[in-house]
């Protein structure tokens, strides 16, 4: 009795898994055939790699001398493997000799930049979304159309505008002229919109309106904790704008005291005397580590931001 009892249990626990792991398989005439897997998996793979080989270069030429750059294998380290602490530790004194101590203080700068930059701009865009989203006004069109047609204007473009109103105002060559304008963001905006419209349902609004609540209060303690989500996805996008920008630096850093790190290792190639590569690229692996941390410490909330709102890629 109990053997059979056994078996019937075996039986049904292996049922339940082959269920389990075909629950959300496509019906078949919904699924793709063999060639369109073969395709899928070679299209990937090759995405993959075009991604990861300069990431896999960067690293390889991070430990290299000028001398090894040239005449070494650019696929594989110059040195044994034994010797590559030492290799590494070579090219990072010689980075922070070219850059005379500054590289660190240029990472620092850029962290300020993109931190305060990225959290001003979500709160911005999240106020300015969740308004033109959930409330009717005269104008409203119009003013998602100027929005919109933002946008689409290359950034570069609006450097030289920016350049002299912060010169009238006697702002370059300070931090406020790189977080003010990297704090206001169209596409933040738009995110912050179309997060608003689609995760904010309006039944939850008007009931804590007849609660009593008032509008900031509403804001404040019901839909920035619904969008909480969505907030890390803009803020990454706003940190990584930030992070990137080049042109907007270019026009208004002049000391090198307030460079963030794109602008200083440009300032490394620029030099007429400067060819250590190998130098380069360990500033330019430093240099992105925090947003590589960043990213993977913000995993999970991004990624259920970008499926609150509906973005892909």
């Amino acid at each position: 009795m109990s053997i059979a009892m056994s078996k019937e249990a075996r039986a049904r626990r292996r049922a339940e898994r082959i269920r389990d792991k075909h629950a959300n398989d496509l019906p078949r005439s919904m699924q793709p055939n063999a060639v369109v897997k073969v395709i899928t998996v070679v299209i990937l793979v090759a995405a993959l790699i075009y991604f990861l080989f300069p990431i896999y270069w960067a690293i390889i030429a991070s430990t290299k001398s000028p001398a090894q750059m040239s005449a070494s294998n650019g696929l594989w380290f110059a040195v044994p493997l034994n010797e590559l602490p030492d290799a590494i530790a070579e090219n990072y004194a010689t980075l922070l000799g070219w850059t005379r101590g500054q590289f660190w203080r240029w990472v620092l700068n850029s962290l300020v930049y993109s931190v305060v930059s990225a959290g001003i701009g979500t709160i911005v865009s999240v106020m300015a979304g969740y308004a033109t989203a959930k409330f009717p006004f005269r104008g409203r069109g119009v003013a998602m159309g100027i929005v919109m047609a933002c946008m689409l204007m290359p950034s570069a473009l609006l450097t030289i505008p920016q350049y002299s109103i912060f010169n009238a105002l006697h702002l370059t060559n300070t931090m406020l002229s790189i977080i003010i304008p990297c704090s206001v963001s169209p596409f933040g905006f738009f995110l912050g919109r179309v997060y608003a419209q689609t995760s904010v349902p309006d039944e939850l609004l008007e009931a804590a309106r007849i609660d009593g609540a008032g509008e900031a209060r509403i804001f404040f303690t019901i839909v920035l904790r619904i969008l909480a989500p969505a907030m890390v996805t803009i803020f990454l996008f706003l940190f990584v704008a930030t992070w990137n920008n080049f042109m907007l630096p270019l026009m208004m850093i002049s000391s090198d005291e307030l460079k963030p790190v794109t602008l200083g290792l440009f300032g490394l190639v620029s030099l007429a005397t400067f060819n250590d590569r190998g130098a380069l690229m360990m500033g330019a692996i430093l240099g992105v580590l925090p947003v590589i941390v960043l990213f993977l410490g913000l995993q999970r909330y991004w990624q259920a931001g970008l499926a609150a709102g509906s973005v892909k890629g």
